[in-house]
C-alpha cells in the first residue's frame, strides 16, 4: 500500500497510510450509486459496507440490530427470576463493580426497579480493601439480607464468593472472560462465556444488562403488564460502551448512537450536573462520554469512596446530583496529580527495561491501584505494545493491563492465572486486572511476554496513520463533517476518520496550556482553518510546527465542528504533521 503524500515517517515517526486499491475502487462505486459525497463514500468503504447497504448504515436501526436476549445461555433463566422478584416484591441486591461500566449497570437495573416501586440495595466494593468483584464476607452479608443478588460486571470468576451466598439466589451479568467451570450461581448471563459462540462478546457489561431488562419486559408484556420504559435508559448504554472501550460495530454502534440522542435531552440528573461541571456546552458526542465524564465517574472507584459513581448515575435528585458530581470532579482532580506522577516513573522504568518488547511493562512501591490502568493505557499507547503497570505493597502486587488491537490480553492472564504465576487475573481482549505475588513478580512478566509475543505482541513499530483521504481547506466545512459523523458514532473498532491535508502554511500557532498547541494555516487559495493538537508538546509535533519558520507541513487529523461563541465553524483536530 502506497504512502499518502509520500509521508513514510512523520514527525511522530509514522506511515501514513491511504485505502488499498479495491477500497479505492469500492468508494468510487459507493459515491456513484449513492450519490454520497466522496469523502464519506471513502470511510464507507473502509468499514466493507456495500453500496446497496449504505443507507441503512447511515440509518442504524435499534430495532433491527437488537439480538433476540434468549440467544444468550442462562438469559431466560434470569428474566424470569427477576421477575418474580419482582411480582413477590422481594429483597434485591446489586453488586456492582467501581468503573463506569460496573456503575452503569447498577444504575440501569436500580432505576428500573425504581419504576416498579421497588429500592434495590447497592453494593459496590472498595478497590483497596475488597478489590475486583465479589467477596466471601461481602456475599455472606448481603445473602443474608437479600432473596436476590444480581452480579454486574464481575461474578464469572467469582466461585467461592458467590458460593458463600447462602439462601441467597445469585445471577451473574458479566462480560468478563469466562474459565471452562462457572461459579454457582442460579444464571451467569456472559456473551464471552466458553459455550458461547462469540457472536455478542463485542458487549459491555450494561449491554448485557439492557438485554436482560429487554428479556423481562417482554415477559411482563406477556402477561399483559407494562414494563418501565427502555429507551430512555441508552444513555447510561451509551456511557458504559464508550467508556469500556467496547468496540462501536453491530449493536454497539446503534445501542451508541441511540443513548446519545437521549443524554442529549437531559433528563438523567446525575449526567446532567456532570456534564454541567465539565463544562460540556454542546450535543453529547463520544469523545464526551470517554474523555470529559468517564474519567469523573471512574475516579470514585479509582482514589475515593467506590460506590459515588453508580449513585451518582442512579439519583432522581438533582440536589444530591449536583453534590456528589461536584465531589467527583474533585476526585478526578485528585486523580490527575496521582496519575502524573506514577506515570513518570513507570514510563522512566518501562525505558530503562526496553520498549520494543511483545510487553510493556512496570511496578512501582506503593502506586496507587486506582490509577496502574490509566497509566498502563499511557504506556500502551505510546508504544503501540501491550502494557502491565503494577502497584506493589507489602508481598503482593496488583496490577492492571490494556492491550492493542489483534492481541488478547485477558486469555493471556487468565492462562498465567491458571499456571500459578498470578494470584488471581482475568478481563477481555482489550483490557486485563491481575495480582501477583511480590517474589513471582519478573517470571510472571517474562511468561506474559512470550504469550503475548505468540500472538503477535512486539512486532511492530509505531503504527501506521491510517488516513481516508486528501483534503484542500476549502473542502473542511460544516456540511461535510455533518456528513462523516452519519457514519459515526466514531470510537474503540470504529475509528473516526481521517484526513490529510497537503502543503499546507502555518499562519499563526502558540502553545496553549503546558502541552497543546492551538494554530490556523491556509493554502494558496487563501482558504484558511483552525486546529488544536492535543500534548504536541509531549512529542516532536508541537516544537516543530511552533518553530515552523515558514516551512510548509502536511497535516492530519479529524475534523470537527467548533460551537465555542455561539458560531459554527470547522475545525481540524491535529494528530501528526511531516514537512511538505
Amino acid at each position: 500500500m502506497s504512502c499518502v503524500l509520500g509521508v513514510e515517517a512523520s514527525l511522530s515517526g509514522r506511515r501514513w497510510t491511504g485505502l488499498s486499491p479495491d477500497a479505492e475502487r469500492h468508494a468510487e462505486a459507493i459515491a456513484q450509486q449513492t450519490g454520497l459525497a466522496p469523502a464519506l463514500a471513502r470511510v464507507l468503504a473502509r468499514r466493507a459496507v456495500p453500496a446497496e447497504a449504505a443507507e441503512a448504515f447511515l440509518a442504524p436501526s435499534l430495532r433491527e440490530l437488537l439480538p433476540d436476549p434468549s440467544s444468550l445461555r442462562d438469559m431466560d433463566r434470569a428474566a424470569e427470576r427477576l421477575l418474580a422478584a419482582v411480582t413477590g416484591r422481594e429483597r434485591i441486591a446489586v453488586f456492582g463493580d467501581y468503573d463506569v461500566d460496573g456503575g452503569a449497570s447498577a444504575a440501569l437495573l436500580l432505576t428500573w426497579l425504581r419504576a416498579l416501586g421497588l429500592e434495590a440495595t447497592l453494593y459496590i466494593p472498595d478497590r483497596i480493601d475488597e478489590g475486583y468483584g465479589p467477596n466471601p464476607p461481602a456475599m455472606r452479608a448481603l445473602a443474608g439480607a437479600h432473596d436476590l443478588i444480581l452480579c454486574v460486571d464481575c461474578g464469572t470468576l467469582s466461585h467461592d464468593a458467590i458460593a458463600a451466598a447462602e439462601g441467597a439466589d445469585v445471577v451473574v451479568l458479566d462480560h468478563h472472560l469466562g474459565a471452562e467451570t462457572l461459579p454457582p450461581a442460579l444464571a451467569v448471563v456472559n456473551p464471552n462465556r466458553l459455550d458461547e459462540d462469540g457472536s455478542l462478546g463485542h458487549l459491555c457489561a450494561a449491554g448485557v444488562v439492557f438485554l436482560l431488562l429487554v428479556a423481562v419486559n417482554r415477559l411482563m408484556r406477556a402477561a399483559r403488564r407494562d414494563g418501565p420504559d427502555l429507551l430512555g435508559l441508552l444513555d447510561l448504554v451509551a456511557l458504559a460502551t464508550v467508556a469500556d472501550v467496547a468496540p462501536l460495530v453491530g449493536v454497539n454502534r446503534a445501542l451508541v448512537r441511540q443513548g446519545l440522542a437521549v443524554m442529549a435531552r437531559r433528563h438523567r440528573p446525575g449526567l446532567v450536573a456532570l456534564s454541567d461541571i465539565a463544562r460540556l456546552d454542546a450535543a453529547p458526542n463520544t469523545y464526551h462520554l470517554g474523555f470529559l465524564l468517564g474519567p469523573r465517574i471512574n475516579a470514585g472507584g479509582r482514589i475515593g469512596q467506590a460506590d459515588l459513581g453508580a449513585r451518582l448515575l442512579a439519583t432522581g435528585d438533582p440536589h444530591e446530583a449536583a453534590a456528589l458530581a461536584e465531589r467527583l470532579d474533585r476526585l478526578n482532580s485528585e486523580r490527575r496529580e496521582v496519575e502524573a506522577a506514577v506515570r513518570e516513573a513507570a514510563l522512566a522504568q518501562a525505558e530503562a527495561r526496553g520498549l520494543d518488547a511483545p510487553l510493556v511493562w512496570a511496578a512501582g512501591e506503593g502506586w496507587h491501584p486506582g490509577v496502574v490502568g490509566i497509566v498502563a493505557a499511557r504506556l500502551k499507547e505510546a508504544t503501540n505494545r501491550p502494557a502491565v503497570v503494577i502497584g506493589l505493597d507489602g508481598d503482593e502486587g496488583k496490577g492492571s493491563g490494556r492491550s492493542v488491537a489483534g492481541v488478547d490480553l485477558g486469555a493471556a492472564v487468565q492462562r498465567l492465572a491458571a499456571e500459578g504465576l498470578l494470584l488471581k487475573g482475568g478481563g477481555h481482549r482489550m483490557a486485563a486486572g491481575l495480582s501477583v505475588a511480590r517474589g513471582q513478580l519478573d517470571a510472571a512478566m517474562a511468561r506474559l511476554s512470550e504469550l503475548l509475543a505468540r500472538q503477535g505482541a512486539g512486532e511492530t513499530g509505531p503504527r501506521d496513520l491510517a488516513l481516508d483521504g486528501v483534503l484542500m481547506p476549502a473542502a473542511a466545512t460544516c456540511d461535510l463533517i455533518a456528513a462523516l459523523e452519519g457514519a459515526g458514532p466514531y470510537g474503540a473498532g470504529a475509528p473516526a476518520p481521517r484526513f490529510a491535508l497537503p502543503a499546507q502554511r502555518i499562519l499563526f500557532a502558540k502553545r496553549a496550556g503546558e502541552t497543546h498547541l492551538r494554530l490556523s494555516f491556509g493554502d494558496e487559495s487563501g482558504a484558511r482553518l483552525d486546529a488544536i493538537a492535543f500534548g504536541a508538546f509531549d512529542g516532536p509535533l508541537g516544537p516543530a510546527l511552533e518553530a515552523h519558520d515558514g516551512a510548509r507541513f502536511h497535516l492530519a487529523g479529524r475534523l470537527e465542528i467548533d460551537t465555542w461563541g455561539g458560531r459554527r465553524r470547522p475545525k481540524l483536530r491535529l494528530e501528526d504533521a511531516a514537512p511538505a
